[in-house]
């Protein structure tokens, strides 16, 4: 790009490639729709590339942004940085923050948000959305949520991924179980008798793949969708599930169920939070993403 070209204008083609839509780079930046198109006209004439062109989800980058968006974002994190252009968040103002999450993540990760967050901005609010795979990305670039703490990996040069903490599995039975006391089962206990397994964008597939590697797969009797659902359906009945120890700890807590350790291992898989990469990332969600951190140190260990 040319030398001459404005810090505004890469500021724009950063924040377009990231929002893919105008509406939000304006809303990111402070100004106009038409500003911000009035911008991106310059920069095609100025590069000779169309740059975006118009898809079904939004603006669609073409190989020319491709090429360009990471040396320019990476450039312009460092600029913002010396010039501290950032402003530093008030936590004592009141203000309300939105964050994505897994039905897991209600369970283990939002206690541990709520009270660092009462710690730290007492007059701070809290959202919290559905997690969802397909628009997680897109969601979280154009700022509908302030970060997302998920175990599967949202691969995408437009977030930023900082890991949390690693969570394995333990197995979760009724408590009165007839067959299943104290102890670690066999493998030959837990091939008797009958699994329920959750399906879909959990971002846990460890206990699914465990029951094919084992061969446990013909002993699935019944399949949901989420993870909350388990302990309901475990505690009254004589199904086994596999679930996130941390999740399977605090469910037991709760609910008529007893966990045990698994007689093989399944791989952890590792939880992380995503945001918007700066200058995109304003001071609050600096602050609000510090805050998770910080939370999640507090997680008790297994």
């Amino acid at each position: 790009m040319a030398s001459d070209v404005d810090l505004n204008l890469v500021r724009t083609f950063v924040l377009l490639y990231e929002t893919r839509s105008v509406t939000a780079a304006a809303d990111l930046l402070g100004v106009t729709q038409p500003t911000v198109s009035y911008g991106l006209g310059k920069l095609r004439r100025r590069l000779d590339d169309e740059l975006f062109v118009r898809g079904p989800g939004g603006l669609v980058p073409t190989s020319e942004s491709e090429r360009l968006y990471p040396p320019l974002r990476a450039a312009l994190a460092e600029v913002t940085e010396t010039l501290g252009a950032s402003t530093d968040f008030d936590p004592d103002r009141p203000t309300r923050f939105t964050l994505g999450l897994s039905d897991l993540g209600e369970v283990t990760v939002l206690p541990l948000v709520l009270a660092e967050l009462a710690t730290q901005a007492p007059q701070a609010g809290l959202r919290v959305q559905a997690f969802d795979l397909d628009t997680a990305t897109d969601r979280l670039a154009r700022g509908e949520m302030d970060a997302i703490v998920a175990s599967p990996v949202l691969d995408s040069p437009r977030l930023r991924r900082t890991p949390l903490f690693t969570e394995g599995y333990a197995g979760m039975v009724a408590a009165d179980h007839p067959r299943l006391g104290t102890g670690t089962p066999t493998h030959a206990d837990l091939e008797r008798e009958r699994h329920v397994v959750v399906d879909g964008g959990s971002g846990h597939l460890g206990p699914r793949r465990a029951l094919v590697e084992h061969r446990l797969e013909s002993r699935i009797a019944v399949r949901v969708t989420r993870f909350a659902t388990l302990p309901y359906v475990v505690q009254d009945s004589e199904l086994v599930a596999i679930v996130p120890e941390r999740v399977a700890r605090a469910l037991a807590r709760t609910h008529s169920v007893r966990i045990f350790a698994l007689p093989w291992s399944i791989e952890p898989v590792e939880v992380a939070a995503y945001t918007r990469h700066a200058p995109g990332r304003s001071a609050a969600q600096r602050f609000f993403l510090e805050v998770i951190r910080t939370a999640m140190d507090k997680l008790p260990a297994l």
